[in-house]
């Protein structure tokens, strides 16, 4: 079947990959899958990732309980057995494969294999987009899950993109007072559309008085952005993975008193139920439109920051519309 593959930061289109499920996977035939800012450090050289990327995907399950229906899937694929599952933290399991991104190939593929208790059913008032975007809003729903948002701190997000258009409205939506700040003016617009506050990255403020400052931007100088805004023994909640090397001071954040949350995947719960309650905007989301055999432009345009999100349209096929 077709799929991309990834090796060595070249991404390829192969018409004879094969899927191979392990014990307790089901197959699901990808409808679509969208490109997202880990694929392109996965290119980049992080993780040193061969094989078959994708993690944001919305198919059809063959068999097991969800069989015939449209699912979504967790991406961390845990043993359940060890010490670390046991209690209660499956996501960091050290025996893990994690579903495009280690061990384990991707969802851009005509079929991919998951973890059948990895698999959430895709309710019927849910669109195939909406459903595409269910695990990057999961992962912005992991803020909410590790730090507490009771009082209506007063938040900054760091980065204009894809992940921080998400993490600004969950945050929101936990009534955050929130200011998002980046350097590109049009994707600003997208979250003044939206009625919340921007700021360039170059306008630093006067007075430090941020209590939570999360950083999406996926760039080694979003820590150093956000230390600029974030009060003492403020929050900074880590939310991107970068390849290039980087190194920050750390003395800042013990002067400070800082507390640094890493945080990666989130419950797809609240995220579902969200797509379905209209609470978070993300139908304007997907601006663009490629085949699996246009690989190579759909990760060119998806990397060049003109368009927020870039599906990859599987099961249907389809053009693009940039």
């Amino acid at each position: 079947m077709q799929a991309l593959y990834l090796d060595d930061g070249r991404i390829t289109a192969i018409d004879d990959h094969q899927v191979d499920p392990g014990q307790g996977e089901v197959v699901v035939d990808v409808i679509q899958a969208g490109i997202c800012e880990t694929d392109l450090q996965l290119r980049a050289g992080y993780m040193g990732f061969r094989g078959v990327p994708g993690h944001e995907f919305v198919g059809l399950a063959r068999e097991g309980s969800f069989a015939g229906r449209r699912v979504v899937g967790e991406i961390n694929c845990s043993c359940h057995q060890c010490p670390t599952c046991r209690a209660g933290r499956p996501t960091h399991c050290p025996h893990r494969s994690v579903l495009g991104i280690l061990n384990h190939d991707g969802a851009f593929a005509e079929q991919v294999c998951v973890p059948e208790r990895n698999l959430h059913l895709v309710p019927d008032d849910v669109s195939d987009d909406r459903a595409t975007l269910v695990e990057p809003l999961a992962a912005a729903f992991q803020i909410p899950a590790q730090v507490d948002l009771s009082g209506a701190p007063q938040c900054v997000v760091i980065g204009d993109g894809r992940l921080a258009y998400l993490c600004a409205q969950v945050l929101r939506h936990h009534g955050c007072h929130v200011t998002v700040v980046g350097k590109h003016a049009p994707k600003r617009q997208r979250f003044e559309s939206l009625g919340i506050e921007t700021c360039d990255r170059d306008d630093v403020p006067e007075t430090r008085d941020v209590d939570l400052a999360v950083e999406c931007c996926g760039s080694p100088t979003g820590i150093d952005t956000a230390m600029k805004w974030l009060r003492p023994r403020g929050t900074l909640v880590l939310k991107t993975t970068v390849a290039a090397p980087h190194a920050a001071s750390l003395a800042p954040l013990v002067i400070d008193e800082i507390t640094v949350v890493g945080s990666r995947c989130g419950p797809f719960e609240p995220a579902i139920e969200a797509m379905r309650h209209d609470a978070i905007e993300v139908d304007s989301m997907i601006t663009a439109r490629y085949r699996l055999d246009q690989c190579q432009d759909a990760f060119d345009v998806a990397a060049d920051g003109k368009h927020m999100k870039v599906v990859l349209s599987i099961a249907a096929g389809g053009g693009n519309i940039d």
